[in-house]
């Protein structure tokens, strides 16, 4: 499974990305990257994950997940994204700063 991440926006408008391939990540790290995508149930959340009023000091996200079966992605605004998403991206925020 390949994950590609996207972070721009916020109050300094600086982009974080990161890619990840659960093959060349260490075991533990790979299992909780698809536990943390099961739990959110990624490839069921829409494209598009809106704010009813999107505010420019705000994230923006791009996530697409490559996996043997199909290939998704979703864009959120920080205000949209769901409660069980967070921890997603949380891990891959702090994953692609340590990179």
């Amino acid at each position: 499974m390949r994950v590609l991440f996207e972070r721009t926006g916020g109050f300094a408008g600086i982009k974080l990305s990161a890619s990840f391939d659960s093959e060349s990540l260490p075991p533990r790290q790979a299992r909780r990257l698809e536990k943390l995508l099961e739990d959110c149930r990624f490839f069921r959340l829409p494209v598009r994950l809106e704010e009813a009023a999107p505010s420019p000091d705000r994230f923006l996200y791009k996530l697409t997940v490559e996996s043997r079966n199909c290939v998704h992605t979703v864009h959120a605004g920080e205000g949209a994204v769901p409660a069980e998403m967070r921890p997603l991206l949380e891990w891959l925020t702090a994953a692609a700063r340590r990179r």
